[in-house]
């Protein structure tokens, strides 16, 4: 098994974690349980892991931050809509 695959399974699985808060969300249409600061942070920190993968040309890491970055930007959107 290649290294990247390795880094694609840990992607997808980092990645993933997302999508149930993001589907509760949608559906409940409340975002009363999710802090705002948290997901900022988050969205900084996934931001600076795509720059990185870019600057070292790491597949995994910018696809997996690319999708981590636009369900974050969901989740903060949601929270910002149904305050």
């Amino acid at each position: 098994m290649s290294i990247e695959w390795i880094g694609f399974l840990a992607a997808i699985l980092t990645t993933g974690a997302y999508i149930p808060q993001v589907l509760k969300i949608w559906k409940t249409k409340t975002a009363d349980g999710v802090s705002l600061s948290m997901y900022w942070v988050m969205l900084t920190g996934v931001s600076l892991w795509g720059i990185y993968g870019i600057l070292i040309e790491s597949y995994p890491i910018i696809l997996a931050n690319v999708i981590t970055l636009i369900l974050l930007v969901t989740i903060i959107i949601f929270k910002l809509k149904h305050k």
